[in-house]
């Protein structure tokens, strides 16, 4: 067995509760299904982040697509997390049939050494506001400002998501926040997720991404969270980079999305 299998074995099952727990505690409210569970919050309601189905169990395929509508009926649109790849692969047909598009995320675990702390500083996210969503058009260009209001305030949710969350920021050297990294933590387990790396597009290429990166690395590791982890889409690029940094893929998360046709 290598190595990143030896990872993958021991760190995925920590990891599927971490995300199934963080998924919970963010959640203003959940509706329980057999083998998933809906997290709805009327507050985000433009963010799929905030209002999705995650499977986290064993599931009945046939009856995934009738839960969704169950739950998210209320909502143009309808996202699907399946956690377990055997779980998501036999889900997929049925989702397809209900017209879901499928796309996989990729679950990467923190392999190589804990590097120096990178120098960011922890902020508040009144100093992210600003430039949260003055980045979001970027990612988003089509979203209307409602959307991108959901976006950029979500991330008070993500305060109840774990035991310990902060935000982390590097700057220029006139002060002007250049990146910026979530780190959501549960010293209990040891478990720790980054999220949300972000460079302003007039700082790409300076270092600002690996000096967050580096802080939230290094900060978990402080704070006892030996299983260090992120999510990458499968098809863009950055998940390469974070192999150059020491991330290694151990599982996907299958994402599955409709949009409900207009009347």
């Amino acid at each position: 067995m290598t190595s990143t299998s030896t990872t993958a074995a021991s760190e995925l099952p920590r990891v599927h509760r971490f995300l199934s727990e963080f998924h919970r505690r963010q959640a203003a409210r959940t509706v329980g299904f057999p083998g998933a569970f809906a997290v709805l919050d009327d507050a985000y309601a433009n963010s799929r982040g905030n209002n999705h189905l995650l499977v986290d169990g064993a599931v009945d395929p046939e009856a995934l697509p009738g839960y969704a509508e169950e739950a998210l009926g209320h909502l143009p649109y309808r996202c699907v997390y399946v956690l377990d790849e055997t779980v998501a692969a036999a889900c997929r047909a049925p989702m397809e049939r209900a017209g879901y598009r499928h796309a996989t995320t990729m679950l990467m675990a923190h392999t190589g050494p804990v590097p120096e702390h990178g120098g960011a500083a922890e902020v508040d996210f009144d100093e992210l506001r600003e430039p949260v969503a003055a980045s979001w058009p970027r990612f988003a260009p089509q979203a209307p400002p409602e959307h991108i209001r959901d976006l950029v305030e979500r991330r008070v949710a993500r305060r109840r998501g774990a035991d310990d969350v902060r935000f982390f920021a590097a700057r220029t050297p006139t002060g002007e926040v250049a990146a910026w990294v979530d780190l959501y933590m549960d010293p209990a387990t040891g478990t720790a997720q980054i999220e949300d790396l972000v460079t302003v597009e007039a700082h790409l290429g300076r270092g600002y991404a690996g000096k967050v990166l580096d802080t939230a690395l290094r900060e978990a590791a402080d704070a006892g969270c030996s299983t260090r982890f992120l999510t990458a889409f499968a098809d863009d690029w950055p998940r390469h980079w974070y192999g150059r940094k020491g991330f290694a893929t151990i599982g996907s998360v299958a994402r599955f999305e409709r949009i409900r046709e207009r009347a």
